[in-house]
Protein backbone atom coordinates (compact mmCIF):
# COMPACT_ATOMS: atom_id res chain seq x y z
CA UNK A 1 0.00 0.00 0.00
CA UNK A 2 1.16 3.56 -0.64
CA UNK A 3 0.75 6.80 1.26
CA UNK A 4 -2.06 9.22 0.44
CA UNK A 5 -0.71 11.98 -1.77
CA UNK A 6 -1.92 15.55 -2.17
CA UNK A 7 -3.84 16.43 -5.29
CA UNK A 8 -2.35 19.00 -7.63
CA UNK A 9 -4.98 21.55 -6.54
CA UNK A 10 -4.33 20.88 -2.85
CA UNK A 11 -0.59 21.34 -3.32
CA UNK A 12 -1.12 24.60 -5.20
CA UNK A 13 -3.51 26.05 -2.63
CA UNK A 14 -1.43 24.85 0.30
CA UNK A 15 1.59 26.60 -1.18
CA UNK A 16 -0.34 29.90 -1.22
CA UNK A 17 -0.78 29.65 2.55
CA UNK A 18 2.42 27.84 3.50
CA UNK A 19 5.02 28.07 0.72
CA UNK A 20 7.76 25.50 1.08
CA UNK A 21 6.42 24.20 4.41
CA UNK A 22 7.55 20.65 5.13
CA UNK A 23 6.78 19.90 8.78
CA UNK A 24 7.69 16.96 10.99
CA UNK A 25 4.32 15.27 10.40
CA UNK A 26 5.28 14.79 6.76
CA UNK A 27 7.62 12.04 7.93
CA UNK A 28 5.58 10.64 10.82
CA UNK A 29 1.95 10.95 9.64
CA UNK A 30 1.84 11.28 5.85
CA UNK A 31 -1.59 9.64 5.53
CA UNK A 32 -3.25 12.10 7.91
CA UNK A 33 -1.61 15.01 6.12
CA UNK A 34 -2.85 13.63 2.83
CA UNK A 35 -6.41 13.29 4.08
CA UNK A 36 -6.43 16.70 5.77
CA UNK A 37 -4.57 18.50 2.98
CA UNK A 38 -6.80 17.20 0.22
CA UNK A 39 -9.90 18.05 2.20
CA UNK A 40 -8.89 21.49 3.55
CA UNK A 41 -7.03 22.76 0.48
CA UNK A 42 -8.97 21.13 -2.34
CA UNK A 43 -12.51 19.98 -1.51
CA UNK A 44 -13.34 22.70 1.02
CA UNK A 45 -12.07 25.50 -1.23
CA UNK A 46 -13.90 24.02 -4.21
CA UNK A 47 -17.14 24.00 -2.21
CA UNK A 48 -16.85 27.57 -0.87
CA UNK A 49 -15.81 29.83 -3.77
CA UNK A 50 -17.84 32.75 -2.37
CA UNK A 51 -15.16 33.35 0.26
CA UNK A 52 -12.14 35.26 -1.00
CA UNK A 53 -8.63 34.38 0.18
CA UNK A 54 -8.13 37.20 2.66
CA UNK A 55 -11.37 36.78 4.66
CA UNK A 56 -10.89 33.01 4.39
CA UNK A 57 -7.56 33.28 6.17
CA UNK A 58 -8.91 35.77 8.69
CA UNK A 59 -11.85 33.62 9.81
CA UNK A 60 -9.51 30.63 10.07
CA UNK A 61 -7.16 32.71 12.22
CA UNK A 62 -10.08 33.80 14.42
CA UNK A 63 -11.23 30.21 14.78
CA UNK A 64 -7.85 29.08 16.12
CA UNK A 65 -8.16 31.62 18.94
CA UNK A 66 -11.63 30.40 19.91
CA UNK A 67 -10.34 26.82 19.78
CA UNK A 68 -7.33 27.80 21.94
CA UNK A 69 -5.06 26.30 19.27
CA UNK A 70 -1.88 28.34 19.65
CA UNK A 71 0.34 26.19 17.40
CA UNK A 72 -2.12 26.35 14.53
CA UNK A 73 -2.58 30.08 15.18
CA UNK A 74 1.13 30.67 14.64
CA UNK A 75 0.99 28.81 11.33
CA UNK A 76 -2.11 30.67 10.10
CA UNK A 77 -0.61 33.96 11.29
CA UNK A 78 2.27 33.42 8.89
CA UNK A 79 -0.19 32.71 6.09
CA UNK A 80 -2.11 35.88 6.96
CA UNK A 81 0.95 38.13 6.81
CA UNK A 82 2.00 36.49 3.55
CA UNK A 83 -1.39 37.12 1.95
CA UNK A 84 -2.02 40.82 2.50
CA UNK A 85 -3.66 40.68 5.93
CA UNK A 86 -2.30 43.82 7.56
CA UNK A 87 -0.79 43.90 11.06
CA UNK A 88 -3.51 46.29 12.21
CA UNK A 89 -6.21 43.88 10.98
CA UNK A 90 -4.59 41.02 12.87
CA UNK A 91 -4.27 43.08 16.05
CA UNK A 92 -7.91 44.17 15.85
CA UNK A 93 -9.00 40.57 15.35
CA UNK A 94 -7.06 39.55 18.44
CA UNK A 95 -8.36 42.49 20.49
CA UNK A 96 -11.96 41.72 19.49
CA UNK A 97 -11.56 38.11 20.57
CA UNK A 98 -11.22 39.23 24.20
CA UNK A 99 -14.93 40.08 24.28
CA UNK A 100 -15.88 36.60 23.10
CA UNK A 101 -13.35 34.14 24.50
CA UNK A 102 -11.81 36.10 27.40
CA UNK A 103 -8.36 37.43 28.17
CA UNK A 104 -7.24 34.17 29.82
CA UNK A 105 -7.37 32.46 26.43
CA UNK A 106 -6.33 35.44 24.32
CA UNK A 107 -3.15 36.52 26.14
CA UNK A 108 -0.85 33.83 24.63
CA UNK A 109 -2.18 34.67 21.17
CA UNK A 110 -1.47 38.36 21.69
CA UNK A 111 2.07 37.54 22.82
CA UNK A 112 2.57 35.24 19.81
CA UNK A 113 1.33 38.00 17.52
CA UNK A 114 3.67 40.58 19.04
CA UNK A 115 6.60 38.18 18.76
CA UNK A 116 5.91 37.55 15.08
CA UNK A 117 5.45 41.23 14.25
CA UNK A 118 8.64 42.12 16.10
CA UNK A 119 10.55 39.46 14.15
CA UNK A 120 9.35 41.18 10.99
CA UNK A 121 10.64 44.58 12.21
CA UNK A 122 7.14 45.97 12.64
CA UNK A 123 7.26 48.64 15.33
CA UNK A 124 4.92 48.23 18.30
CA UNK A 125 2.58 49.52 19.49
CA UNK A 126 0.70 50.15 16.26
CA UNK A 127 -1.22 53.36 15.74
CA UNK A 128 -4.20 53.69 18.16
CA UNK A 129 -7.59 52.80 16.69
CA UNK A 130 -10.06 53.79 19.39
CA UNK A 131 -12.96 55.98 18.29
CA UNK A 132 -14.58 56.29 21.73
CA UNK A 133 -13.59 57.42 25.20
CA UNK A 134 -15.00 56.87 28.68
CA UNK A 135 -17.71 59.45 28.07
CA UNK A 136 -18.84 58.26 24.61
CA UNK A 137 -18.34 54.49 24.65
CA UNK A 138 -21.85 53.65 25.91
CA UNK A 139 -23.67 55.93 23.51
CA UNK A 140 -21.63 54.96 20.45
CA UNK A 141 -21.74 51.29 21.39
CA UNK A 142 -25.50 51.36 21.73
CA UNK A 143 -25.83 53.23 18.44
CA UNK A 144 -23.78 50.54 16.73
CA UNK A 145 -25.86 47.74 18.24
CA UNK A 146 -29.07 49.46 17.13
CA UNK A 147 -27.74 49.91 13.59
CA UNK A 148 -26.63 46.28 13.23
CA UNK A 149 -29.30 44.37 15.18
CA UNK A 150 -32.21 46.77 15.51
CA UNK A 151 -33.28 49.26 18.15
CA UNK A 152 -34.00 47.78 21.55
CA UNK A 153 -31.76 44.71 21.14
CA UNK A 154 -29.88 45.81 24.26
CA UNK A 155 -32.11 47.41 26.88
CA UNK A 156 -31.19 47.78 30.56
CA UNK A 157 -34.86 48.27 31.42
CA UNK A 158 -36.03 45.02 29.81
CA UNK A 159 -34.14 42.57 32.03
CA UNK A 160 -34.18 41.78 35.77
CA UNK A 161 -32.65 44.65 37.72
CA UNK A 162 -29.76 42.53 38.97
CA UNK A 163 -28.77 41.81 35.35
CA UNK A 164 -29.04 45.33 33.98
CA UNK A 165 -25.31 45.95 34.33
CA UNK A 166 -24.63 43.15 31.81
CA UNK A 167 -26.75 44.95 29.23
CA UNK A 168 -24.73 48.08 29.91
CA UNK A 169 -21.49 46.11 29.50
CA UNK A 170 -22.68 44.84 26.10
CA UNK A 171 -23.13 48.42 24.96
CA UNK A 172 -20.12 50.16 26.47
CA UNK A 173 -17.55 47.34 26.59
CA UNK A 174 -18.35 44.68 23.97
CA UNK A 175 -19.40 47.19 21.34
CA UNK A 176 -18.30 50.60 22.60
CA UNK A 177 -14.75 49.54 23.47
CA UNK A 178 -14.12 46.91 20.78
CA UNK A 179 -16.52 46.97 17.83
CA UNK A 180 -16.33 50.72 17.27
CA UNK A 181 -12.58 50.58 16.70
CA UNK A 182 -11.02 51.32 13.33
CA UNK A 183 -8.87 48.78 11.48
CA UNK A 184 -11.69 46.41 10.48
CA UNK A 185 -15.00 47.28 8.87
CA UNK A 186 -18.29 46.04 10.33
CA UNK A 187 -18.74 43.32 7.69
CA UNK A 188 -15.46 41.75 8.73
CA UNK A 189 -16.10 42.24 12.44
CA UNK A 190 -19.46 40.48 12.24
CA UNK A 191 -17.96 37.62 10.23
CA UNK A 192 -15.22 37.26 12.84
CA UNK A 193 -17.77 37.32 15.67
CA UNK A 194 -19.79 34.61 13.90
CA UNK A 195 -16.57 32.60 13.63
CA UNK A 196 -15.74 32.97 17.33
CA UNK A 197 -19.21 31.82 18.33
CA UNK A 198 -19.51 28.77 16.09
CA UNK A 199 -15.96 27.73 16.97
CA UNK A 200 -16.64 27.94 20.71
CA UNK A 201 -19.77 25.80 20.50
CA UNK A 202 -22.70 26.03 22.90
CA UNK A 203 -23.45 29.60 21.82
CA UNK A 204 -26.38 28.91 19.51
CA UNK A 205 -28.54 31.74 20.87
CA UNK A 206 -25.77 34.25 20.17
CA UNK A 207 -25.00 32.59 16.82
CA UNK A 208 -28.57 33.19 15.67
CA UNK A 209 -28.39 36.83 16.71
CA UNK A 210 -25.17 37.35 14.83
CA UNK A 211 -26.50 35.59 11.75
CA UNK A 212 -29.09 38.36 11.64
CA UNK A 213 -26.38 40.94 12.28
CA UNK A 214 -24.25 39.55 9.46
CA UNK A 215 -27.14 39.72 7.03
CA UNK A 216 -27.85 43.30 8.09
CA UNK A 217 -24.28 44.37 7.30
CA UNK A 218 -24.13 42.52 3.98
CA UNK A 219 -22.94 38.97 4.76
CA UNK A 220 -25.70 36.77 3.35
CA UNK A 221 -26.50 33.07 3.69
CA UNK A 222 -24.02 32.04 1.00
CA UNK A 223 -21.11 33.77 2.76
CA UNK A 224 -22.04 32.34 6.15
CA UNK A 225 -22.26 28.82 4.73
CA UNK A 226 -18.91 29.39 3.00
CA UNK A 227 -17.39 30.34 6.38
CA UNK A 228 -18.79 27.20 8.02
CA UNK A 229 -17.46 25.13 5.12
CA UNK A 230 -14.01 26.66 5.46
CA UNK A 231 -13.92 25.95 9.18
CA UNK A 232 -15.00 22.29 9.13
CA UNK A 233 -11.38 21.03 9.11
CA UNK A 234 -10.58 23.25 12.10
CA UNK A 235 -13.71 22.98 14.29
CA UNK A 236 -15.06 19.56 13.30
CA UNK A 237 -18.46 18.42 12.10
CA UNK A 238 -20.55 18.75 15.31
CA UNK A 239 -19.94 22.50 15.64
CA UNK A 240 -20.28 22.99 11.88
CA UNK A 241 -23.62 21.17 11.79
CA UNK A 242 -24.86 23.19 14.76
CA UNK A 243 -23.91 26.36 12.90
CA UNK A 244 -25.76 25.20 9.78
CA UNK A 245 -28.84 24.43 11.87
CA UNK A 246 -28.76 28.00 13.18
CA UNK A 247 -28.40 29.39 9.66
CA UNK A 248 -31.31 27.28 8.44
CA UNK A 249 -33.49 28.39 11.34
CA UNK A 250 -32.79 32.09 10.79
CA UNK A 251 -32.36 32.10 7.01
CA UNK A 252 -34.48 29.51 5.32
CA UNK A 253 -33.07 28.19 2.05
CA UNK A 254 -34.98 29.39 -1.02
Amino acid sequence: MKNIELTEKAMKNHDVWFPGLNGALTATDPDLLGIFGNFAFDEVLEASPELELKPRIMVTLASTIAKNAIDEYRAILGAALLNDVQPIEIKELVYQSVAYVGIAVVLPFLIATNDELTKRDISLPLEPNATTDRETRYTKGLELIDSVFGKGTVDENNVPKDESHIQRFLADNCFGDFQTREGLDMKMRELITFTFLISLGGCESQVKGHIKGNVNVGNGREILIAVVTQLIPYIGYPRALNALACIDEVLRAK
